[in-house]
């Protein structure tokens, strides 16, 4: 396949986009961060759908985009780009068969009727869809729907895939099957490909690395299990479950701005900034001052909101960024927790891992 390189800027009123990624060839790459980050923006430009202010898209040896700062554009049209994108409707052609809608995928890359004819057929079997080559989108599932929308995008062998929330419109119980399907066929066909989602599920089972996006700017990336492990933005931070509090590298520990100090397991070295990670299972929720508590890994707030979980309840405190603690519900009922009480919490070093920023 191919290795994938785009450096560029859109700027689109009060919006601006400033990236700059690569995927190397077979890579799964996902695109994490919250609502009008860039997401959307950003595989608009890669599929050519959109054209940037300034700045290139490269696949392999092939310049699909080219918008110099002065001098003539170049724009490749997305017919013409090897560029598949899948999207959380699958938009399948309502009035063709399953086996029909996948082979136009390769039809329309220039591949002869008997060949596509084929190549579908053994798309719908990798996709465990082998039974139902001649129903209608109307006969199928909207899991199945989707099976057959990325059939269709991987049977025309797409240099680059696109995937923008590809099981965001499906039911709990469908989108681990699909998960499943997608990490199996992308590592069979080693399609370079970038992930845009908003579920830490599918950057976990199916991207090698991450990146996230936050006002039109990349604020974290690495590997997956890294950038989750050690997340150096709130909105990571929130998808990975964990609290994070940043501020300057000092006395050992992180000071946020507000002034609470947490220290880790091992001591960071003065200077910077830096970033405090641990679960909200590690943090403990007091009524009033521990006994003999120090300044540090201990600060008063208040509680703003209690929320269920799974057989916890989630106590979400003041700050910011905030940080939360999960408490069993006879605990939050001993302590008569609620929305305004005022609270002290504390976490233990052992529990903290600090990095830099």
């Amino acid at each position: 396949m191919s290795d994938l390189e785009a450096r560029f800027s859109v700027r689109r009123g009060d919006f601006e986009l400033d990236l700059d990624l690569a995927a190397a060839e077979g890579e799964v790459l996902a695109v994490l961060g919250p609502n009008g980050a860039g997401k959307s923006t950003l595989l608009a430009v890669l599929a050519g759908l959109l054209r940037p202010s300034e700045g290139f898209v490269r696949v392999g040896d092939q310049v699909l985009t080219d918008v110099p700062v002065a001098g003539r554009a170049r724009l490749v049209a997305p017919e013409h780009r090897a560029v598949g994108l899948l999207g959380q409707d699958g938009l399948v052609f309502p009035h063709l068969t399953a086996l029909e809608n996948v082979a136009f995928g390769p039809r329309s890359v220039g591949v002869r009727r008997a060949e596509a004819a084929r190549r579908a057929t053994g798309w719908l079997e990798a996709v465990g869809l082998a039974g139902m080559a001649l129903r209608r989108p109307a006969e199928l599932s909207g899991g199945q729907r989707q099976r057959v929308a990325l059939a269709r995008a991987l049977a025309a062998e797409p240099r680059v895939l696109l995937l923008d929330e590809p099981l965001a419109a499906l039911d709990v119980g469908v989108a681990p099957q699909l998960r499943q399907v997608l990490r199996e066929q992308v590592a069979r066909t080693g399609t370079t490909t970038v992930l845009v989602t908003h579920d830490v599920l599918d950057a976990v089972v199916l991207a090698d690395r991450v990146i996230v996006l936050d006002g039109g700017a990349v604020v974290d990336e690495g590997l997956t299990a890294q950038v989750l492990a050690a997340p150096r933005d709130p909105f990571t931070a929130t998808l990975a479950g964990v609290n994070l509090v940043v501020g300057e590298a000092r006395d050992g520990g992180v000071r946020a701005p507000d002034g609470r100090h947490v220290a880790g397991r091992e001591p960071i070295e003065p200077g910077g900034q830096a970033a405090a990670v641990f679960a909200p299972s590690a943090v403990a929720v007091h009524t009033r001052p521990p006994a003999g508590a120090s300044p540090r890994n201990v600060w008063r707030t208040h509680v703003v909101a209690l929320e269920p979980g799974q057989a916890v309840i989630r106590v979400r405190t003041a700050g910011s960024p905030e940080v939360v603690a999960d408490l069993t519900p006879a605990a939050v009922a001993e302590l008569g927790l609620a929305p305004g009480s005022e609270v002290w919490l504390s976490v233990k070093a052992t529990e903290v891992g600090l990095h830099r920023r």
